[in-house]
């Protein structure tokens, strides 16, 4: 893949970002137990008013909540996202050894490929000057000096220019779209990063802002958009699994397309490039499918705005795709 090593880079950098970030969170616990301190004493004076108002027994079980928060402020870097990351890890290391083995197994069929393709396009006699140069100058000794044999290396020079020329814009745009498709999953990732540290650091003050009536659900609801934000890595990895999976069944069948000695290959790869643009819209879609593991109401903006440009960019290419694969890329493949 194209800048595969630097986007692994990239991917390590914000991991190493997000540990580095994790101790900002002891700078507002302080704040937060005060607002959780002064949010206890009302709530239990609250309820045991109404429980001595009202002649009944005072029931301590619930009061025992803004305390049992309160010790989640008191150790929230280690006891809360310690222990959510640690019993969350195992399904991120999961689906990233699915990725490379899936990933793995496509370079090796990709070589492969590459090597009987290269053998292939050489068995055509009449193009197979276009793609060796051996065969270009072997095709040049080969004739004379006539005004005949003169205009046949002209025609030859041009084809082999025109034929290099549309080879180059072909691998520019393959390339563009390899970029495009690394870039997805990065965006996908650096915002999964800033999710999950905005939550990390503002987690204090979401806990103890749920020790106050009416405010209750806020602890749920960070726990749920925690889980589900931090889940979109391993979707992604599973998203990205299933297409190197993919490409190995396209690669397979190319490679025993090309085991016959009479079959000629297109080196338009024009499957390839509809697949990348599949996969780059694809990606989008990630924040849905976490979302469906455990709903999360907090970031649903985020989601539909994501969801709406996949949407809009997927309808603009549906609508075109006749145009674009047929005229546009047909013209530059060709």
């Amino acid at each position: 893949m194209l800048l595969a090593i630097d986007f692994t880079n990239l991917h390590e950098i914000l991991q190493v970002l997000y540990q580095d970030m994790m101790p900002l969170c002891e700078k507002l616990t302080g704040v937060a137990k005060g607002i959780a301190g002064l949010g206890a004493l009302f709530y239990v004076a609250a309820k045991v008013w109404q429980a001595l108002a009202r002649a009944e027994p005072i029931d301590v079980y619930p009061l025992l909540r803004p305390f049992a928060i309160g010790l989640c402020i008191l150790f929230f870097p280690t006891f809360v996202i310690g222990t959510i990351n640690t019993v969350l890890s195992p399904v991120v290391k999961g689906c990233h050894g699915m990725l490379e083995s899936q990933t793995f197994d496509m370079n090796r069929y990709r070589e492969q490929k590459e090597t009987l393709e290269r053998e292939a396009f050489r068995r055509d006699p009449e193009k197979a000057y276009l793609a060796s140069k051996e065969d270009f100058d072997k095709k040049l000794d080969e004739l004379g000096w006539s005004p005949k044999d003169l205009k046949t290396m002209a025609v030859m020079y041009i084809d082999r220019t025109e034929y290099n020329m549309k080879r180059n814009i072909r691998l520019w745009f393959q390339e563009l779209l390899e970029l495009l498709f690394q870039s997805a999953a990065l965006v996908i990732d650096t915002i999964r990063t800033f999710f999950l540290i905005a939550l990390s650091i503002l987690g204090p003050i979401a806990f103890a802002l749920s020790v106050y009536d009416g405010f209750q659900s806020t602890l749920t609801q960070w726990i749920t958009r925690y889980i589900s934000i931090y889940m979109w890595l391993p979707v992604s990895d599973l998203f990205s699994s299933v297409l190197a999976r993919i490409q190995v069944l396209m690669l397979t069948r190319d490679i025993e397309a090309m085991s016959d000695p009479t079959f000629i290959p297109d080196s338009s790869n024009t499957v390839y490039i509809i697949f990348l643009i599949i996969g780059i819209f694809g990606y989008f879609t990630i924040p849905t499918v976490a979302n469906w593991i455990i709903m999360a109401g907090g970031v649903s903006q985020a989601n539909r705005a994501m969801n709406q440009t996949a949407n809009k960019v997927g309808n603009v290419a549906a609508a075109g795709a006749g145009a674009a694969v047929g005229n546009i890329a047909g013209k530059i493949i060709k």
